[in-house]
C-alpha cells in the first residue's frame, strides 16, 4: 500500500516521505496527523487488523480507480489476443471433430464439447466477453460471457492446462466482482455517476495478492532439489539467448546459476521487490526482461505479456493520470481522464467527511462518513477467503491423492512452473480380446490428438475407457488395455511410469485415493544422473546413450532398428537376463558386464535381481552417420569446384552440384546429392532468417497472425451462417473451408515447412 496515497492499497508500495494533495484521492477537512512509521512503510496502521470492523474499513477504503482500468484494458485486449491462437478459435475446426472418433479429458466425464458450430458460438461469446472487458462496455455481462466461456472450455480438456491458463481464468473471476469500469471505459461515458469514481481497497489487494501468489509460491516449489541441483531445465542454458552470459561463464555455470539459481532467486523475490518503493524499479527490470526472455524461450501465448501489464498494479494507483497528462492536450479526448479528483462511490466506506476539489470557489460533491454496510462485509469476507483458498490449494494434494503421480496433482494451479521436465522412450498400448484372447498392438495416442495422458493416471484412465468404447467398431470384443510407458523425469533413468500388468480398463481410480497401478519414481537412483553426464562426456558425437532403469520380475522387450549399428548393452546395478528372440539363447549380465545385440531384432531384458537394475543401451546411428560422411564429401568436392582446384571432370550423377551452385534449375537423379542439395537450401534459408533485420522479422510476424487470424474470423463466419440459415451444399462449403483455409505466399509456406523439417531431422 502506497504511503504517499491515502487510498492506496494494502500489497503495495512502501517508506516515500512525500505527501501532496494530488496523492490524497481527498483533503481531509481535519488537520492531517502524522502518519506512523508502518503507515508510511506498509500503508495502513496496526489498528486497521485489530478488529473486524476495522479490517472491513481497511478493505473498503476509496481508492484510485486508474491503475486498475488500464489492467482492465490490458487484460482484456490480451484475451482477445489469445482467444485466437492459445486457445484455439483459428483451429478449433481441428480441435473438436465433429462425428470423429476422438477420445477426450475432462475434468468432469459429463463434460462433453458441444456440435462444431455451437463451439464456434462459445468462442463467440468468450471474444465478444472479452472484447467488453476491454473497452468496459457492459462490463459485468462482458465478465460473466468471459469467464463462464472459458472455464467451460478449460475445464473441458485437462490435456491443455498450464498455470497461465489457469491464471487468466482466475484473474476473469476477480474482475468480475471489482469495479475495474469506473476508469477510460464505455460504461463510464454511459453512465456518469460511476465515471472516474473510488473503488475499494480490496479491488487491488485481490489482484496483488494474486501476483504475489504467482511469484512467490513458484518460487517455493523451486525449492526442489531436482531445480536447485540444475536438473530441470538444463537445455535452456544452450538457448542463444543465454550467449551474453557465456562470455564469462562455462554454459554449466550457466545452467546452474543464471537458468536456475536466477529463476529461483526473481520468482522467491519478486513480489516482495515490487511491494517497496525503493526497490521497485529494480524489480520492474528483473521482471520484465525475465517475461521478455520467456516470450522467446517458450510458446506461452500471452503469458509474458499478461504478467507485464501486472507489474503496473503494485505502483500508485494515480500512475496512469500522471502519465497521460504529460501528452499533448488535442490528444487527451482519447486518452484517460488526468483529473486528480475521482467521485466517491457507494462501494467504498469513507470515515470522515471527505471532498473531492481542492479548490474552495467550487461546490464540489461530498463523500460523507458512511457506515458499513452487508455489501462491504461481503467483499471483505471475499477477499479473506479468496486468498486462503489460493494459498491452500497449491498445497491440497493430500485431498486429492488420485490426482498425484510422480509429481502432485493436475499441472495447472501449483505454480510448479518448469521445474519438471520429461522425455518418453518408449510407449507401447497392448490390447486383449476379452473373449478369444487374441492380442494386438495399438499405434501410441491413437484415437486422441493430446500427449499427455502418458503422465497421469487420471488421463490414462480416461484413454483406456475410451479405447474400451471404440475397440469393440474394429471387432475387437471387452478389450483389456494394458500401458508400458517409459518416461524420464529431470534428467534420471528411463523407468515405467505405471505397472504394464494392470489392465487400466477394469483398474480401480478414484480422486481421493492413491493410485495403486502407479510406479514408483526411483529416487534412490537419482545420484546417477552425475554419472551420466561423465560417461556422455566420454563418448564420441555419433555415439548414443540411453540409461534404463526397470523393478524386479519384469522386462522390456526391445527391437533394435536396422539404423542402430554396434548396438550393446552394459549393466550398472543389479542383475539382468538378456533373451535373443530369434536365437532363442539367454545371457545373464552383472554390473559391469555387456553384450551386443544384434540390429534388426528382438531381444528382451528380464530384471532378476531383488533391487531394481540398472543398465545402458549404446549405440551409433550407422545410417546417419554415413550420410553425414557423404554429405562431409559432396561439401568438399563443391568447394573444390567453386576454387577452381578440381581437375577431374564430374560424374553426371553429380553434375547438379554446379547447376545448384550457379542458382540453374536442376534435375537431381543420386538421393543423397538430392538429399544434399535440400539441406543446403535450408541452411540458407534458416540463416537468412536469423540475419533477416528487425522490419524483415516483423513482417513475417505480422503476416503470419494476420492469416491466423484471418482463419479464425472466416471458420466462426462459416459456423454462424450454418447456425442462422442452415448448411449449404457440400460444394459451397468445400469452396468456403478452401478460401479460409488459404496461406500465406507459397514461398513463405514452404519455408516454414522445411525449417520444420531442419528441426525434426536429426541426420540434417
Amino acid at each position: 500500500m502506497e504511503a504517499r496515497d491515502a487510498t492506496a492499497g494494502a500489497l503495495v508500495s512502501s517508506d516515500g516521505e512525500e505527501q501532496t494533495a494530488k496523492k490524497d484521492t481527498a483533503p481531509n477537512t481535519e488537520a492531517p496527523q502524522t502518519k506512523s512509521k508502518m503507515e508510511k512503510i506498509f500503508g495502513f496502521r496496526k489498528a486497521d487488523l485489530t478488529s473486524w470492523h476495522s479490517l472491513v474499513t481497511l478493505l473498503n477504503r476509496p481508492t484510485d480507480p486508474a491503475s486498475l482500468g488500464i489492467f482492465r484494458c490490458l487484460f482484456g485486449l490480451l484475451m482477445v489476443i489469445d482467444i485466437t491462437q492459445e486457445r484455439g478459435l483459428s483451429h478449433l475446426d481441428h480441435k473438436y471433430l465433429d462425428g470423429a472418433p476422438v477420445c477426450r479429458f475432462p475434468l468432469f466425464n459429463v463434460l462433453l464439447p458441444l456440435p462444431l458450430d455451437w463451439m464456434y458460438l462459445v468462442y463467440v461469446v468468450m471474444f465478444f466477453g472479452a472484447f467488453g472487458i476491454m473497452l468496459g462496455c457492459f462490463y459485468r455481462l462482458s465478465c460473466l460471457m468471459f469467464i463462464s466461456t472459458y472455464w467451460y472450455i478449460l475445464l473441458l480438456d485437462k490435456t491443455a492446462w498450464n498455470n497461465h491458463s489457469y491464471l487468466y481464468g482466475l484473474i476473469g473471476f476477480q474482475l468480475t466482482f471489482m469495479d475495474a469500469n469506473r476508469y477510460w471505459s464505455i460504461d463510464g461515458l454511459r453512465r456518469p455517476s460511476i465515471r472516474n469514481a473510488h473503488v475499494p481497497l480490496w479491488n487491488y489487494t485481490l489482484l496483488r495478492t494474486q501476483i504475489f501468489i504467482v511469484y512467490f509460491l513458484a518460487g517455493l516449489k523451486k525449492l526442489d532439489a531436482d531445480w536447485v541441483e540444475g536438473y530441470s531445465m538444463s537445455y535452456l542454458a544452450h538457448h542463444w539467448l543465454f550467449d551474453p552470459f557465456k562470455v564469462i561463464l562455462p554454459v554449466e555455470l550457466v545452467n546452474l546459476l543464471v537458468v536456475h539459481g536466477g529463476g529461483l532467486f526473481l520468482d522467491l523475490t519478486a513480489g516482495y521487490l515490487l511491494f517497496f518503493d525503493a526497490t521497485r524499479p529494480y524489480a520492474f527490470f528483473m521482471v520484465s526482461y525475465f517475461h521478455c526472455m520467456n516470450s522467446q524461450l517458450f510458446s506461452i501465448g500471452m503469458f509474458s505479456y499478461t504478467m507485464l501489464a501486472t507489474s503496473p498494479l503494485f505502483c500508485y494507483t494515480d500512475w496512469p493520470r500522471r502519465f497521460f497528462a504529460r501528452f499533448p492536450a488535442f490528444l487527451r479526448a482519447v486518452l484517460p481522464l488526468t483529473s486528480p479528483d475521482p467521485q466517491p462511490s457507494t462501494s467504498c466506506v469513507y470515515n470522515k467527511i471527505q471532498s473531492t476539489s481542492t479548490n474552495p470557489q467550487e461546490t464540489p460533491p461530498v463523500a460523507k462518513a458512511s457506515k458499513l454496510r452487508l455489501k462491504h462485509k461481503l467483499a471483505a469476507i471475499f477477499t479473506v477467503l479468496y486468498i486462503t483458498e489460493q494459498l491452500f490449494l497449491p498445497y491440497s494434494h493430500f485431498i486429492t491423492k488420485g490426482y498425484n503421480n510422480w509429481t502432485n496433482g493436475l499441472y495447472g494451479y501449483s505454480w510448479d512452473m518448469m521445474v519438471h521436465s520429461r522425455s518418453h522412450q518408449h510407449v507401447k498400448i497392448t490390447y486383449k480380446d476379452g473373449k478369444t484372447g487374441e492380442i494386438g498392438y495399438l499405434n501410441p495416442g491413437v484415437f486422441t490428438q493430446s500427449r499427455r495422458w502418458k503422465d497421469h493416471g487420471d488421463m490414462l484412465k480416461q484413454y483406456a475407457t475410451c479405447l474400451n468404447q471404440f475397440l469393440p467398431r474394429y471387432n475387437i470384443s471387452d478389450p483389456e488395455i494394458y500401458f508400458d510407458i517409459w518416461v524420464s523425469i529431470n534428467e534420471r533413468f528411463q523407468q515405467r511410469i505405471f505397472d504394464p500388468r494392470v489392465d487400466i480398463v477394469k483398474a480401480r481410480w478414484s480422486p481421493f485415493r492413491p493410485n495403486t497401478w502407479l510406479m514408483p519414481l526411483l529416487v534412490d537412483l537419482s545420484p546417477w544422473r552425475t554419472k551420466f553426464q561423465e560417461i556422455e562426456g566420454s563418448l564420441d558425437n555419433q555415439t548414443e546413450i540411453v540409461f534404463i532403469a526397470d523393478f524386479p520380475g519384469l522386462l522390456l522387450e526391445n527391437f533394435v532398428s536396422k539404423d542402430l549399428g554396434n548396438t550393446s548393452i552394459s549393466v550398472l546395478q543389479g542383475k539382468v537376463n538378456v533373451e535373443i528372440v530369434e536365437e532363442k539363447k539367454n545371457y545373464t549380465l552383472q554390473p559391469g558386464e555387456q553384450m551386443k545385440v544384434s540390429a534388426g531384432a528382438y531381444h528382451k531384458v528380464y530384471t532378476v535381481s531383488e533391487v531394481p537394475s540398472c543398465y545402458m543401451y549404446i549405440y551409433v546411428n550407422t545410417t546417419e552417420a554415413a550420410l553425414q560422411e557423404n554429405f562431409t564429401k559432396l561439401h568438399e568436392l563443391q568447394e573444390r569446384v567453386r576454387n577452381g582446384t578440381e581437375t577431374e571432370p564430374l560424374p553426371l550423377e553429380l553434375q547438379p552440384l554446379i547447376a545448384a551452385d550457379e542458382g540453374s534449375e536442376v534435375n537431381v537423379t543420386d538421393p543423397i546429392v538430392q538429399l544434399f542439395l535440400k539441406r543446403q537450401r535450408r541452411m540458407k534459408e534458416v540463416k537468412k532468417r536469423r540475419e533477416a533485420g528487425a522490419l524483415e522479422r516483423l513482417e513475417r510476424f505480422a503476416v503470419k497472425k494476420y492469416y491466423t487470424l484471418r482463419r479464425g474470423v472466416l471458420m466462426t463466419a462459416i459456423a454462424m451462417r450454418n447456425l442462422a440459415v442452415g448448411l449449404p451444399s457440400l460444394e459451397q462449403l468445400t469452396r468456403e473451408v478452401a478460401f479460409a483455409n488459404m496461406k500465406e505466399p507459397q514461398a513463405e509456406a514452404n519455408q516454414d515447412e522445411r525449417l520444420k523439417d531442419e528441426v525434426g531431422h536429426g541426420e540434417l
